[in-house]
């Protein structure tokens, strides 16, 4: 008799829109009693996640599955480096970026889907000043944003869509020192991005070349640009062109420093920090387990990623209203069978 597979599922319940009781009603949909055996842990503070993940680990358990935003998310994958855990998610956030750059459906059926087939791979993760990041990080403009969009009070992608207009009108840009082996040059950039995977999130391709697999990050420099030029500019983050632009310049390596003038805000995952004026920024190869999608197609348009999303979300709710409607019909037969049934 083969053991079965041990998941426990991390929930914040505050987090994100979607509807995480209709998540967990799916999951003995998805997860066969044959295969699978599971719990479910809902967080109630800030670092819970990560207790539950620790706990999970010194179980033995075999995947933890993020059910919750990215700030969920990141907080059990820096949990689970360096261990045979693996991370699985089920995407409920603003962003999702890594859930998407693995391919992993943005509505709950999908995502358990994955999540039943269990493949898993060893990937890569990054480190900047030691803390660890999964899809970017980077100091300039998008460090800028982010904290300006942990400030607000909405969330959400049109909330950065407004920061970012707003505040890039007078963000000035900065000079940086980057070195590479040894190796030192200069840029005066809006922004520098190391990436791990593809994108931002909400299908916004700052690397879109970009491998989770290969030991090596994508680094991506943006030089200074006029506003005519910002509407191409972000036509090509989401049609994964970016790297074609003539103000980037990019490159890849396993390591790299970063120097400037003054201290200031960095950020990894979208999580802002303050920082001194030297930077540190590393890979880490093949050193944490996740649950990967491998039926996707990768070539796919970001803008028809995004309108699939919402189809594939349009449509699980269709089908829930259909199922919530057969029941409220079959309720309403019964209770008139009562009503209607002769009485002795």
């Amino acid at each position: 008799m083969t053991n079965k597979t041990l998941i426990w599922f991390i929930v914040n319940p505050i987090s994100g829109t979607t509807d995480k009781k209709r998540i967990l009603d799916l999951i003995p949909e998805y997860l066969s009693e044959e295969r699978f055996t599971y719990e479910i842990k809902f967080t109630n503070h800030r670092g819970h996640a990560a207790e539950y993940s620790e706990e999970a680990i010194s179980k033995g358990v075999d995947v933890v599955v993020a059910v919750g935003g990215d700030g969920t998310v990141n907080e059990v994958a820096r949990s689970l480096i360096h261990t045979q855990t693996a991370l699985g998610i089920i995407p409920c956030g603003s962003g999702n970026g890594l859930a998407r750059h693995l391919y992993i459906p943005m509505y709950p059926e999908g995502a358990l889907q994955v999540l039943a087939e269990c493949h898993v791979e060893s990937l890569d993760y990054g480190c900047i000043n030691d803390t660890p990041f999964f899809c970017t990080c980077g100091v300039g403009f998008d460090a800028f944003v982010s904290s300006k969009f942990a400030q607000s009070e909405k969330r959400g992608l049109l909330t950065y869509i407004e920061n970012t207009l707003r505040e890039g009108i007078n963000y000035k840009p900065d000079t940086y020192e980057i070195e590479i082996d040894g190796e030192k040059q200069t840029y005066k950039a809006f922004l520098i991005a190391c990436a791990n995977a593809s994108q931002y999130g909400n299908n916004v391709y700052i690397a879109p070349h970009a491998s989770m697999s290969d030991g090596l990050m994508d680094v991506t420099i943006m030089e200074p640009f006029n506003v005519l030029e910002a509407p191409q500019i972000a036509i090509q983050l989401f049609n994964k062109t970016i790297t074609q632009n003539s103000h980037i310049k990019s490159f890849r390596c396993a390591h790299l420093k970063i120097h400037r003038s003054s201290p200031g805000v960095i950020h990894y995952d979208g999580d802002p920090q303050m920082e001194g004026t030297d930077i540190d920024v590393k890979l880490v190869p093949h050193d944490i387990r996740m649950v990967v999608n491998t039926k996707e197609q990768p070539f796919q348009s970001a803008m028809m990623q995004t309108f699939g999303d919402l189809y594939n979300k349009m449509n699980a709710n269709f089908m829930r209203d259909i199922r919530e409607g057969r029941n409220r019909i079959k309720s309403i037969n019964q209770d008139l069978l009562k009503i209607l049934k002769p009485k002795h």
